[in-house]
């Protein structure tokens, strides 16, 4: 079913957010600063690639006051948009049965949007 709803899930919009994600990725890393940006967005691009069966998990490495100062950088600049649009995305989805699970996808990158330094999406 994993692979089904992965199929489905890429034929139907994932594959064009991934390319999204990865432009941007490429855009901010132009800069030096925009380097652990474009890392953080190769994650949600990693995880609209394949979202069923991925998880996101904290890291659980040392730098926490550096996370914390960076996804509060990174929500004012704009992870709080992302989020907001992911989670639209998943209300909108969740309206139909058959939508649900593709919704319940939407809510993951949501919650990766919102605060994505610390943690990394991993295969289940």
């Amino acid at each position: 079913m994993k692979l089904l709803g992965n199929i489905l899930w890429l034929v139907l919009g994932g594959l064009l957010i991934a390319v999204e994600y990865v432009a941007a990725s490429l855009c901010l890393m132009i800069t030096v600063i925009g380097i652990p940006f474009g890392i953080q967005t190769l994650k949600l691009a990693l995880l609209a690639l394949w979202p069923f069966g991925s998880k996101v998990v904290e890291t659980g490495n040392t730098s926490g006051c550096l996370s914390l100062l960076m996804n509060i950088l990174w929500i004012v600049v704009g992870g709080l948009w992302i989020c907001l649009t992911h989670f639209f995305f998943g209300l909108l989805l969740c309206i139909t049965i058959i939508g649900i699970p593709f919704g319940r996808q939407h809510f993951k990158m949501a919650a990766l949007a919102l605060a994505p330094f610390g943690k990394s999406v991993v295969a289940t």
